[in-house]
């Protein structure tokens, strides 16, 4: 529900806050005082289009702040759009909406303190409320609800996804069979290809870890002669020696043979003896290990072509079919699939083609018996309505809910015929309504504006509160055309749609400008709009009415204030409580 609404600057509100009740909250006031400004307002804020005009004189910009305290049912609608953009606020039961225009012609929207586009705000804002007056915002005007409306008042959602189900099916199956009925030639190129590219890959008949050996190889191949004369150099350091200078190992030994004397001479010194030996056995040991390597390295300028061969085709078949060879093999296990479903692609098409009959032909039989449950609820739903349209003053009015099939070569198959589909059935579901005798029914998104409608729309939300998800419900000048008895019945109704039954229909918020006290009476919350001066300016504040307050203002809707209307006023609201006990 609308918890909070701040407007600062917006047409000729300086700054406005307001708190609304849960119920039925009522505005009122002289014409022009600013009631329908705040409408506008809160329009702004769900994502109506934005105009520099909406700026109050001087000032050099306008905002708009709401705050909605969401149930768990409203949760459940909202909370996923928040999480896929990232915008979930501190407590998912709160969520805060605010636009800014700017004299420049900039608006900026935010949901939760974040700036978001205007797609996204209106995206959820359509989730939150219905303005009548506000076609993008008013869930009845919108043909393609119309069908969601119907099923959720004939309970009719769980025969509906059983069609949804059949209906993904049949689509996967289809984009197979498309996928397989490409052009032969073009087929037939592509196995060509992949018959190409398999052999080319399996004839090279890599190994996963060939790469890195083979570029080792090539380092020492490529490198030969200099390790051979390193290896030289140190092997003839440590053991071989030469006409200047004795060997390490030569050295070491007489090393060995001076600590030998020394130990025997004082053998406290017979550690730096079995030290020296040690190290003695090592060089010989490392010796022996050098000579092996020096005589392992060979020249061979052959051997060196064929790796650098090798690693030429392993590049060449990775700049093809991926960065390594793991890649490239994970790609010829691709391609040989691939070829394997083309080769055999006249029997998969031939179980497809039997699969997409069998699901036609189911989609067809759901399709025509969740057709027949709408009919019948679309019957209870304009015999429910029309009543509601009695008692609203319009008993001649007549209400109708079409549905229609389109012939599809490619539908689904019902009677005989080929009928077009999508996952909501067979039928393209939209609201008829006749308000006079005589008229024929025609769509109701055709229909005028003013109190005619304002009563149907009440009706319909009447009806289809149960259907019905959007949590606040705004009605603007909804008493246009209708007198003082139509008055209670609309107060009632309206305070109706808050209550719900405590089971599976939800009681909505009503926000609802009115110009009839006997409306007004029902109100849970009663705001007075006044247009007041103040300085050179002309400013628009709203306060709370109860008690004596209240009393003087729905005397003063009945005409002038005296003891009689007074003692109406009074009367008025005895009624409109006794009837909200009743």
């Amino acid at each position: 529900m609308l918890s909070e609404l701040t407007i600062q600057d917006f047409a000729i509100i300086h700054e406005l806050q307001m708190r609304f009740a849960s119920g039925f909250n009522v505005l009122t006031g002289e014409t022009g005082a600013g009631k329908s400004i705040i409408v506008d307002a809160v329009s702004l804020v769900l994502g109506s289009r934005a105009d520099t005009e909406f700026i109050r004189s001087g000032a050099s910009q306008a905002s708009v702040e709401a705050i909605f305290v969401l149930d768990a049912e409203a949760q459940a609608s909202i909370n996923p759009l928040l999480e896929r953009d990232g915008l979930e606020g501190d407590e998912p039961s709160v969520l805060i909406l605010s636009r800014e225009v700017r004299k420049e012609g900039r608006n900026v929207c935010r949901v939760n303190g974040r700036a978001v586009t205007l797609k996204v705000l209106s995206g959820i804002g359509q989730h939150l409320v219905d303005i009548h007056g506000q076609t993008e915002h008013l869930s009845l005007m919108r043909v393609a609800e119309h069908v969601d409306l119907l099923d959720r008042y004939g309970e009719l959602w769980s025969l509906r996804n059983e069609v949804a189900i059949l209906v993904r099916k049949l689509q996967r199956v289809r984009t197979e069979l498309a996928a397989l009925r490409r052009d032969e030639r073009e087929l037939a190129r592509r196995v060509d290809l992949l018959q190409y590219q398999v052999g080319e890959i399996e004839a090279a008949r890599l190994e996963p870890e060939e790469e890195q050996e083979l570029l080792h190889e090539r380092t020492l191949l490529a490198n030969a002669e200099q390790l051979r004369e390193l290896a030289d150099e140190a092997h003839m350091a440590l053991y071989e020696g030469d006409e200047e200078r004795a060997s390490a190992v030569d050295l070491l030994q007489a090393s060995v043979r001076a600590l030998s004397g020394l130990a025997r001479l004082d053998d406290s010194t017979g550690s730096l003896l079995q030290a020296a030996e040690t190290l003695d056995y090592q060089l010989e040991d490392l010796c022996e290990q050098l000579r092996e390597y020096r005589e392992r390295i060979e020249f061979d300028p052959r051997r060196l072509n064929l790796v650098e061969e090798r690693l030429a085709l392993i590049h060449s078949l990775q700049r093809k079919y991926g960065d390594s060879i793991e890649d490239v093999l994970a790609y010829a296990i691709r391609a040989r699939e691939e070829l394997e479903t083309i080769e055999h692609s006249e029997e998969r098409i031939a179980e497809l083609e039997q699969e997409e009959d069998r699901l036609l032909h189911l989609i067809g039989k759901a399709g025509a018996e969740l057709s027949k449950r709408r009919r019948e609820a679309g019957e209870r739903l304009s015999a429910g309505i029309e009543a509601e349209l009695d008692e609203l003053s319009m008993a001649r009015a007549r209400f109708g809910v079409d549905l229609a099939w389109r012939d599809d070569p490619e539908g689904a198959y019902v009677e005989g015929q080929r009928v077009a589909f999508d996952r909501s059935g067979l039928d393209r579901v939209e609201f008829l309504i006749a308000p006079n005798v005589g008229e024929p029914l025609k769509p109701l998104v055709r229909i005028a504006s003013g109190g005619e409608t304002s009563r149907l729309m009440l009706a319909l939300k009447t009806v289809l509160a149960q259907a019905d998800r959007t949590p606040t419900l705004i009605f603007d000048e909804i008493d246009a055309g209708i007198g003082g008895r139509v008055g209670f019945v609309v107060g009632q109704k309206l305070w109706n749609l808050t209550v719900g039954d405590g089971g599976k229909v939800r009681g909505h918020q009503v926000l609802c400008v009115t110009h009839l006290p006997q409306l007004a009476s029902y109100a849970d919350l009663h705001f007075h709009v006044r247009k007041g001066v103040v300085g050179d300016r002309t400013v628009t504040s709203v306060h709370p009415l109860d008690g004596e307050e209240l009393e003087l203002e729905l005397a003063s809707m009945l005409g002038t204030v005296t003891e009689q209307t007074r003692a109406s006023a009074r009367e008025l609201v005895a009624v409109g409580q006794a009837d909200k006990r009743s």
